[in-house]
């Protein structure tokens, strides 16, 4: 079973501050769009298991999305040493995960 998404943990100044690949990862928990990509999720970080993972919950006024400007769920935010190297919003295409996992991976 997927780890659910859960409350901000970190703050944007932490995250900058991350060394290596990391992803953050903006949804919640109900949302349809969300549950329809978190097994293509799940399978493309079981190869990458190297990568940092955060899953936060996202909503109206929540400052860690809106210093990303999320504006859609789920949106994956692809960092390396903490700067934004990629987005996927509403992901729907495998090999679109697999691709930008090993691009920061391989940084």
């Amino acid at each position: 079973m997927s780890t659910p998404y859960t409350p901000e943990t970190e703050t944007r100044a932490d995250i900058d501050q991350w060394r290596g690949p990391a992803v953050v990862d903006f949804g919640t928990n109900w949302c349809g769009h969300c549950q329809a990509a978190q097994p293509l999720v799940d399978a493309a970080f079981a190869a990458h298991a190297e990568v940092r993972h955060l899953k936060v919950e996202d909503g109206s006024g929540r400052p860690l999305g809106r210093s990303f400007r999320v504006k859609l769920w789920p949106t994956l935010v692809f960092l390396r040493d903490g700067q934004e190297v990629e987005r996927l919003v509403r992901p729907t295409d495998p090999a679109a995960i697999r691709d930008a996992l090993a691009r920061i991976a391989a940084g």
